[in-house]
């Protein structure tokens, strides 16, 4: 037995009770307060759903995926983000169009087919601002299509993925219909802005680099966005130590520093705010992978 991840089980429930307060109580006084705490606590639930499929806080996988059970993002089943997320870990297939299923780049020939309003609309994704108010449309959409091939292929495990998803969604729905005090487009809102906001930590998590072990990035971050990321702002450092749980990140980080700098072959960023000053209108990559072989 090893000892329990109180920090973790702390956060569950500060998530759970905001988003319980920005479906029951806000929205009495402030709908914007309300889609704030919607927002803010989706996003949590988001980066601890993240937390769970990594081992955490308990050593039982189905423990683990009860901890969030209510799917308070709606689109993405448990599973489906299981599955992806730990593929995207095989460092090798960082950023590749095809292996790498959070990979942002496309295939150099797939782009130069797509029609130009198809290519303007994914350069104003590739900006900070683009990817917090298309991103999440965008990329729900592609996610959906693509999953929707695989159960028509026959992906039993996908469309197992979905299946057990709908229960998750109909608790919400349930607890929305039954229960909250807010209108539903303020809810929708709130769930869009969660995504948004999980968009800021994905944006640059990864680049283009021949070498796999520099793909990697590392954001110095101390403030609300780190604390709403549970740390993965460090992602070198939880890309090397995937079993760790987040609130240890940062005693790695600090006793170490100059190695995972070395590693990644110092792609850092000091603040999220240094992020959003250079990228919130300009793009940090083409969207074509810049290394993929032109043929």
């Amino acid at each position: 037995m090893r000892r329990a991840e109180w920090p973790t089980l702390v956060m569950l429930g500060l998530c759970y009770g905001l988003w319980i307060l920005g479906t029951l109580w806000a929205g009495q006084f402030s709908v914007v307060l309300a889609v704030g705490l919607i927002a803010l606590s989706a996003a949590l639930h988001g980066s601890l759903t993240h937390e769970i499929v990594h081992g955490h806080p308990f050593r039982s996988c189905f423990w683990n995926a009860v901890l969030v059970f209510p799917a308070l993002t709606i689109t993405v089943p448990y599973l489906r983000f299981k599955d992806t997320h730990l593929a995207h870990h095989r460092e090798s297939c960082l950023t590749d169009p095809y292996d790498d299923p959070e990979s942002n780049y496309w295939d150099p020939a797939v782009w130069a087919q797509l029609p130009a309003w198809g290519r303007g609309l994914l350069r104003v994704n590739n900006t900070l601002i683009g990817r917090v108010l298309l991103g999440p449309a965008i990329g729900n959409w592609a996610f959906m299509r693509g999953d929707l091939r695989l159960i028509r292929d026959g992906d039993r495990r996908v469309l197992f993925s979905w299946l057990l998803h709908i229960p998750a969604v109909l608790l919400v729905i349930w607890w929305l219909w039954a229960l909250a005090e807010i209108p539903l487009w303020a809810f929708v809102l709130g769930t869009y802005l969660a995504h948004g906001l999980l968009k800021i930590r994905t944006f640059l998590e990864h680049r283009a680099h021949e070498e796999a072990c520099a793909r990697t990035v590392i954001i110095e971050d101390r403030g609300p966005l780190a604390w709403l990321f549970l740390n993965n702002n460090l992602h070198v450092v939880h890309h090397m130590h995937g079993q760790v749980p987040w609130y240890e990140l940062p005693a790695l980080y600090r006793a170490d520093r100059a190695r995972y700098l070395t590693r990644n072959q110092g792609y850092v960023y000091r603040s999220y705010a240094e992020v959003i000053w250079r990228y919130f209108r300009k793009t940090k990559d083409p969207v074509p992978h810049p290394l993929w072989p032109s043929d």
